[in-house]
């Protein structure tokens, strides 16, 4: 997995090649041979030290989890090798996870901090989207289903829950322009908890429609970030529309139990496992995913990550975390120099945030709940939705995306008609369409 330069190959994994006896607690003094430590050597050692410091946090010693980080953060660096800048970003995580044990710390010690401002947040996970291909993937899957499901409709009538990237239905009213039976009359409804996100999408998409002569309405709906709370009527789905509803890695932030309130160090068992296929009742995903049924939508196409990083305890938790930043982080190596300030940017805001998230966070405040497509077709098909395979075209068009950005790494591959994009090996999203069935 670790190369020699410290980047990783994910098709072999030292979380399975260390030996996990090895793991005993961290000396009690850093010792100078680490500093001279070869990078394969070293980022074995860092996922030493972050396993055996995510177990001592787990189990509430504190002291020997404060000398793990100590020995962390003399090797670990957010401008270093792709292990390097994976454990600056888990140690930090960790180190959140024992402040928040002490409400009164936590909120003292974070009470000046100034948040991002919107336009930065906005550019980075913009800049994000256009770096890496999973997200341009996607929309392209999605835009074929979404065409071939509309083939003859006179109205349209889009829902996108996550609004953020108006390239996507720039690309889609191009598309729908060219039909052969002409165009339809098309209304986007896009949600999104900033309104300056959805001004911008207005503007972009009344242009593209007026450039191409499409009848175009857009129906903006600022939401709280907790999209479960969405008001379905002002969705204002009309008798007679065709109606596809998208949702872009979102549906995992309803999967927050309002009944698990663990926000402490430990649970019992924290070195437990999860039942693979088991979840714990969601009462929000289940509720949401019925609301959706109710509006009869003709398509559902649905994003997610492909990881499982909802297991129950800490140490499940970071093994699988792992796994899946690090071919994450792997991809940013192959794309932009260790020096980049916008990497940093990108690594910090989105990656950064996401990994905290998943291992400092517990209860409702842990959204990032992560699963992985199994799981989701289960609760689709529960929820009243049959897959629709995934055409030939929508796959070839993928690939050949893929193909343009002339690195062996990118990979797709057809997953009982959904798609599965992957880094090397490693999956990293997946994408699968749904229709209504009665």
């Amino acid at each position: 997995m670790f190369q020699e330069d410290g980047s990783s190959s994910v098709t072999s994994s030292p979380l399975q090649n260390f030996p996990m006896t090895l793991l005993s607690p961290a000396p009690t003094a850093a010792h100078p041979w680490l500093k001279e430590l070869k990078p394969e050597e070293r980022g074995l050692y860092l996922i030493h030290l972050l396993l055996n410091c995510s177990s001592l946090v787990a189990a509430g010693n504190l002291e020997s989890a404060n000398i793990a980080l100590d020995q962390i953060s003399g090797l670990a660096s957010p401008q270093g090798d792709t292990m390097q800048r994976i454990a600056a970003y888990f140690s930090e995580a960790l180190a959140d996870r024992i402040l928040r044990s002490w409400p009164g710390v936590y909120k003292a010690f974070n009470s000046t901090r100034v948040p991002a401002a919107a336009a930065e947040e906005i550019a980075i996970r913009r800049m994000f989207f256009e770096l890496l291909p999973f997200m341009k993937v996607a929309s392209v899957i999605s835009n074929q289903a979404i065409v071939e499901a509309m083939e003859g409709e006179k109205m349209v009538h889009l829902i996108d829950l996550n609004a953020a990237q108006p390239a996507q239905w720039c690309a889609l009213i191009q598309d729908l322009s060219a039909r052969p039976e002409g165009p339809p009359h098309l209304r986007i409804t896009a949600v999104h908890h900033r309104r300056e996100v959805l001004d911008q999408m207005a503007h972009a998409l009344s242009d593209t429609a007026e450039n191409l002569d499409i009848p175009f309405q857009f129906n903006p709906i600022v939401v709280d970030t907790k999209v479960e709370k969405l008001d379905f009527e002002k969705l204002r789905v009309k008798t007679g529309e065709a109606l596809a509803v998208i949702s872009v890695m979102h549906l995992h932030t309803l999967l927050a139990c309002e009944d698990d309130p663990r926000g402490g160090l430990s649970s019992s068992n924290d070195s437990g496992s999860s039942s693979p296929l088991s979840s714990p009742h969601s009462p929000g995903v289940e509720s949401f995913l019925n609301a959706i049924w109710g509006l009869s939508p003709k398509l559902l196409v649905v994003t997610e990550h492909e990881s499982d990083h909802n297991g129950r305890y800490l140490m499940e938790r970071l093994g699988e975390s792992l796994h899946f930043y690090a071919a994450l982080f792997d991809c940013m190596e192959s794309t932009l120099p260790r020096v980049s300030l916008e990497r940093q940017r990108m690594e910090k805001m989105v990656l950064g945030e996401e990994i905290k998230n998943i291992i400092a966070c517990e209860g409702t405040e842990r959204r990032e709940r992560h699963e992985k497509l199994e799981k989701w077709s289960q609760r689709l098909e529960v929820a009243g939705f049959a897959g629709v395979p995934l055409s030939y075209y929508a796959m070839l068009q993928a690939k050949r995306l893929l193909q343009g950005y002339k690195c062996d790494g990118y990979k797709i591959r057809d997953e009982n008609g959904s798609a599965v994009v992957c880094w090397q090996d490693r999956p990293i999203y997946s994408v699968s369409a749904w229709r209504f069935r009665r």
